[in-house]
């Protein structure tokens, strides 16, 4: 998982997210994962619903500690693999103030055209932005370079470098 992580949402667990055990139940993580996605994709983007056009074709999570009942979490998210009609989310899930790792997880999100049924390339305005976000760009040659920021700025402070786009 990276280290840094382009965006940061925090929760606390509500009595309906646990099960009988007492702990944060397994299939709530990936709402939680998700809220953190569309909280931070409607940030960069300006729309309430920026994935009228990706779809998730896989979703895992690794649960490394459990949560309970009113811990105060911290959803990370970071930008992963970008393909040509695909990119990778990774989140991590920490207990905030004592950085306990909690769960670790992954979507990849898929450019899709409903009406034909299959992928499509991404366009170039969300692959842009996913670079930008990640903090790759694209060098003179074509190929990705590491942007090395002093201080990385915050996923807000980026949106507002650039245009907002529609993903899509």
């Amino acid at each position: 998982m990276p280290t840094e992580f382009a965006y940061r949402s925090r929760l606390s667990v509500r009595f309906r997210d646990c099960d009988a055990m007492g702990h944060v139940n397994h299939a709530v993580y990936f709402t939680y994962f998700e809220e953190c996605r569309l909280t931070c994709w409607r940030e960069l983007t300006g729309t309430p619903s920026p994935h009228t056009r990706v779809i998730i074709a896989r979703a895992e999570c690794d649960y490394r500690a459990p949560a309970h009942f009113g811990d105060e979490l911290e959803v990370r998210l970071s930008v992963g693999e970008i393909g040509r009609s695909s990119f990778t989310l990774l989140y991590e899930i920490v207990q905030s103030g004592r950085e306990r790792l909690v769960a670790t997880g992954k979507t990849v999100m898929v450019s899709y055209e409903y009406e034909a049924g299959r992928s499509v390339p991404l366009p170039a305005a969300a692959r842009e932005l996913l670079h930008r976000v990640k903090g790759t760009e694209r060098g003179p040659d074509g190929g990705l370079s590491p942007v090395r920021p002093r201080g990385r700025p915050s996923l807000v402070a980026k949106a507002a470098a650039g245009p907002r786009v529609a993903l899509p």
